[in-house]
């Protein structure tokens, strides 16, 4: 899974910088069959703990002088420890990484590109771009994630209101809001979170036909019509009550109350499953959806790869394992027990684990998925979004305006990169 970068703005490009590539040892001398190699995986998802540390012990059986230690370090404190163990040189051999950050440590020679021969035909497009800098690839797929809308069959029974059909519209979602919101029982249609891009604005930006960053990564898209068409479409969900206010979503996140029966929709990923699947409140209630199709169908597409840190004095080793990571074999594995495994025709056992819900609903959106928007330094205007965005979500300011203020900021940062 990933969540947003936000707290990836801590990441400050001088300290990468006084990191850049070290040595390590030549593949190669350090792999003669007596010499016993301990590498550290760092990792920051508690859910997938267990499968990893499965993944590892899988490794050392094909390699039985290697060992792998799974570093967990969760997600709010993750790439502040990562900044503080890149700029000491203390980096994990290998470590997850995220689309928002790829390009900061790709371009400050943090990571190492993966020099040997790889199929990346067997991961989807997308996600290879995403992990490919200056022309060379530097992470390996590990896990895929779409957008859908976790709905509560519980409320929607309620209100008789029918569930959310597969070539469902913006109409037929404002329809159904509408319908669903219950003042007198505390009962929102949504929640129009401000602080998970990826779950909610750029999705229906791009629904509508507008963008958030130029191909290039040089221009902001926030100035465009179509783009302000796409944030409307939830400040219009609270001014019509139909979404807590921001007050509201900060004391209480909208995934609380949705799993305490106050949202009849949750705009969610794939990885949600995890958390879904043993709350006591979902499990038997909710079912999921495609997001509804604006101007065009869209939903944001993302995934975590696995990366070899450029100081590793283990770089053969540390490679075999990414490799490892990026097989058909651990993605079989990874598909009966965690997220999406992003190896092509691995998917199903992923599906076929919780038959209660149509899980193939994450699956099918692959066909019409955008990449997730990043820059080479996205957290920085990640900051900026939440800055100009909150005086749209509380009313301060139309949200045209804070678009525009936005999108003059953003080119700004971006001419800086």
């Amino acid at each position: 899974m990933w969540k947003s970068a936000r707290s990836g703005a801590a990441l400050l490009c001088v300290a990468l910088l006084a990191s850049a590539c070290g040595g390590g040892e030549q593949a190669g001398t350090d792999t003669q069959p007596e010499k016993r190699v301990k590498l550290s995986y760092g990792v920051w998802d508690a859910t997938q703990q267990a499968v990893m540390q499965e993944l590892a012990a899988e490794f050392t059986k094909t390699y039985p002088s290697i060992t792998v230690d799974v570093q967990l370090t969760p997600w709010v404190d993750y790439w502040t420890k990562m900044k503080a163990a890149v700029s000491g040189g203390a980096a994990p051999d290998v470590f997850w990484m995220n689309g928002p950050n790829f390009q900061l440590y790709a371009s400050n020679g943090v990571i190492k590109p993966i020099e040997e021969q790889v199929d990346t035909s067997v991961y989807p497009k997308a996600l290879v771009d995403l992990y490919t800098y200056e022309g060379k690839l530097y992470g390996l797929p590990k896990d895929m994630d779409t957008v859908g809308v976790w709905y509560n069959k519980t409320l929607f029974d309620a209100a008789k209101v029918k569930y959310p059909a597969d070539d469902w519209t913006w109409a037929d979602f404002n329809k159904a809001a509408a319908e669903l919101t219950d003042p007198e029982k505390g009962v929102y249609a949504v929640g129009a979170q401000l602080t998970s891009f990826q779950e909610y604005q750029y999705n229906t930006i791009y629904q509508a036909g507008g963008h958030v960053i130029s191909p290039d990564g040089k221009q902001s898209g926030y100035a465009d019509p179509k783009t302000v068409a796409g944030l409307k479409f939830w400040t219009d969900l609270i001014a019509a009550k139909q979404s807590p206010d921001l007050k509201t979503m900060t004391d209480t996140t909208p995934l609380q109350l949705f799993e305490a029966g106050k949202l009849a929709m949750y705009w969610g990923g794939s990885w949600n499953v995890a958390e879904f699947g043993k709350n006591d409140y979902t499990k038997d209630k909710v079912d999921v959806a495609p997001l509804p199709r604006g101007e065009k169908q869209a939903t944001i597409i993302h995934g975590v790869a696995n990366v070899v840190s450029a100081k590793t004095e283990h770089p053969a080793q540390a490679s075999a394992f990414v490799k490892f990571l990026g097989s058909k074999q651990a993605a079989d594995i990874l598909g009966k027990k965690g997220p999406i495994p992003a190896y092509n025709g691995t998917q199903q056992d992923w599906v076929k684990a919780h038959p209660e819900w149509k899980l193939q609903t994450f699956l099918d959106a692959v066909a019409y998925a955008v990449p997730y928007p990043v820059s080479k330094n996205t957290a920085a205007w990640q900051e900026a979004e939440l800055t100009h965005l909150t005086k749209a979500w509380t009313g301060e300011v139309p949200v045209d305006r804070a678009a525009a203020d936005l999108a003059a900021a953003m080119n700004d940062l971006l001419a800086k990169e």
